[in-house]
């Protein structure tokens, strides 16, 4: 009995366990073969296996005629880079945008269209680089972000804190990062090039920044596919830490392995991961929202219960305020105390009350093994101190209020993996 033979359904099943490359060769054979190979159903399958598409959408969000006509525009919009890369970046972009949607629609709609690759080849010509594989896939996704719009939220001072990466605030810094589209790529390249001594390695291009008043850069090697952030010392000495374990990146230039990994992709998959699994999550500060860099779930970060009050607190690296050349005080983090009532209320000695004040503070601060802070002093809210009669209204509960501050720390063995 020929294959033909087994009947239509069990064709479906046997081509769409073969894959669309293997459905394409097998649809050569015969007749009824090709007429199986060209159902929408199969074609259906595949785009939502190796695209997560429910709707046969092309590159460009425009509905195609068919789920086939759906996926092959995709496979010729491509078609010069490994398809396994492309289905990647792909996953990585649509954990991202589909959490931006959910809960930060307002941030989901500074994100630009892809670029062409006439976009990157002006790029590459203007700068004198080769952007790495999984970088170009990422700007044929989405160029960057737009946060010229003057209608969308700003900080205090008028700039925007809508950044894809975010990041933190405390005591008069505020950093929120976002992703650089390609014409401002070559304009910050250009300027920062030319107060910074790079003529002996002209491949650095600055891919990420922060929007704010506070200075935080992001520069790729577009020779070794390792992101960089700048550290205290970048504008004086091109101080930088890798973000990135130099182990994990891989054949950025290589068309033709299927281990293709760049820092950028590795870096963007994280923050998608870290968003999705609510390790970091959106903060809401003088009614502005932004993606806060401080860590919401255990280990990172830390809780406690006391008599209906739970206290939350993190931390998180501070790269632009590190200084690698102090013997003494290397690396800066910030911390963040979050406290909140609990539904029922604060009881003690078997009395609820819907409110409570905050009267004083005991923080122990450890680097490691190594007690680095021991504070034990009145209620503090940043540089500010607030006493029982005046302050009252600030620390009623329910609402989330939360202590910022930042300290140096001194020098133990780093075990970041990533840096954002």
């Amino acid at each position: 009995m020929g294959l033909e033979a087994v009947g239509d359904l069990a064709l479906h099943i046997i081509l769409s366990k073969l894959g669309a490359e293997e459905s394409g060769r097998a649809a050569c054979v015969s007749k009824q073969l090709r007429a199986s190979a060209s159902e929408d159903p199969l074609w259906s399958h595949f785009c939502a296996q190796e695209l997560h598409l429910s709707q046969p959408l092309d590159p460009h969000g425009n509905l195609a005629p068919s789920f086939k006509a759906c996926y092959q525009s995709w496979r010729e919009s491509f078609h010069m880079y490994p398809w396994s890369l492309v289905k990647r970046v792909k996953r990585c972009w649509g954990k991202i945008t589909n959490w931006l949607t959910l809960n930060f629609p307002e941030a989901q709609s500074t994100l630009n269209k892809g670029a062409s690759e006439a976009d990157i080849q002006e790029l590459e010509n203007t700068l004198k680089v080769k952007l790495p594989l999984p970088t170009r896939i990422l700007y044929r996704f989405h160029d960057g972000q737009d946060l010229e719009d003057k209608n969308r939220s700003s900080s205090r001072n008028g700039t925007p804190v809508l950044g894809l990466i975010g990041g933190y605030s405390f005591y008069d810094k505020m950093v929120n990062v976002c992703l650089l589209p390609l014409h401002q790529i070559v304009l910050e390249t250009k300027d920062i090039m030319e107060t910074l001594d790079f003529s002996a390695t002209p491949d650095y291009i600055v891919v990420a920044a922060s929007s704010t008043y506070s200075q935080k850069l992001f520069f790729l090697n577009c020779t070794s596919g390792q992101l960089y952030v700048g550290t205290a010392n970048l504008l004086t000495d091109g101080e930088m830490l890798p973000c990135v374990p130099n182990a994990l990146v891989n054949s950025v230039h290589d068309y033709n392995g299927d281990q293709q990994q760049d820092a950028m992709l590795l870096w963007l998959e994280e923050h998608g991961r870290r968003l999705e699994n609510g390790i970091i999550k959106l903060r809401e500060q003088e009614n502005m929202r932004s993606i806060s860099q401080f860590p919401e779930e255990p280990p990172l970060c830390s809780t406690a219960i006391t008599s209906g009050v739970q206290v939350r607190c993190s931390s998180v690296f501070v790269p632009e305020l590190t200084d690698l050349e102090d013997t003494i005080q290397k690396y800066y983090f910030s911390y963040s105390i979050r406290m909140s009532l609990l539904p029922e209320g604060c009881s003690i000695n078997g009395m609820t009350f819907n409110s409570c004040q905050l009267l004083s503070r005991h923080w122990v601060i450890r680097a490691g093994d190594v007690v680095v802070g021991n504070v034990n002093a009145e209620a503090v809210i940043g540089k500010v101190r607030f006493h029982l009669v005046n302050y009252i209204c600030c620390l009623i509960f329910p609402k989330s209020f939360r202590f910022d501050n930042s300290k140096p720390f001194p020098l133990v063995e780093m075990r970041l993996i990533m840096i954002f």
